[in-house]
């Protein structure tokens, strides 16, 4: 069974944590990982693009000149797309842009991102925090203390929340609840830092 090395908000190393195989070990699947942050990203598209069809311009009740004996092709509203002002033929209408993902393909993707993290030196594990009041220059030492300098997700416990205010503040560091973890979030950063009760509910959901 892999391990991997627990710290405190100082880098001093207090123990060690043990990962499941079954989570952090695993062969990365590539395709699962596309699917679901394709799936994420399309979710996010507000999808209010929109253009007016030939019942939405105004105008055009009558037919513009009778069917035969003009000369010129037939017609039967000014409202149609050839027409300047007519409405716009086949265009944007609102809608949903998001498509459902199978629950263990979105489970096989966090277990994918978490291995390859894990497989690369990316993943961090603290043993807490230890922020009890919001302060941006603490948050700023914690990652200084653990050697992080790159972009980094930041996964805590829901009660952390004096963390979550300190931490949002720093460009390079997202943080997210354990139960707000998302193959996006993980793999859109370097490195992903876990405390270690975030790290275990996590296993637990993923095993």
């Amino acid at each position: 069974m892999a391990t991997v090395e627990v710290r405190d908000i100082t880098g001093k190393k207090v123990g060690t944590a043990d990962l499941a195989e079954t989570v952090f070990s695993i062969a990365p699947n590539t395709f699962a990982v596309h699917q679901v942050v394709r799936s994420q990203m399309a979710a996010r598209r507000q999808g209010t693009h929109s253009s007016k069809g030939r019942s939405d311009v105004s105008g055009g009740g009558a037919k513009p000149w009778k069917q035969k004996g003009t000369g010129r092709a037939r017609q039967g509203s000014i409202r149609s797309g050839q027409w300047k002002g007519g409405g716009v033929i086949f265009g944007p209408t609102p809608r949903s842009h998001g498509f459902h993902v199978p629950n263990k393909i979105v489970k096989l993707a966090m277990r994918s991102v978490l291995s390859a993290k894990a497989a690369d030196g990316q993943l961090y594990v603290v043993d807490s925090l230890g922020i009890t009041e919001p302060s941006t220059k603490q948050a700023a030492a914690v990652l200084s203390s653990l050697g992080i300098e790159n972009r980094v997700t930041i996964v805590c416990g829901v009660d952390d929340v004096a963390a979550m205010k300190s931490f949002r503040n720093i460009p390079k560091a997202r943080i997210i609840t354990a139960p707000e973890s998302n193959t996006y979030d993980l793999v859109d950063n370097v490195s992903v830092l876990f405390t270690k009760p975030a790290l275990e509910w996590l296993e637990g959901v993923l095993k």
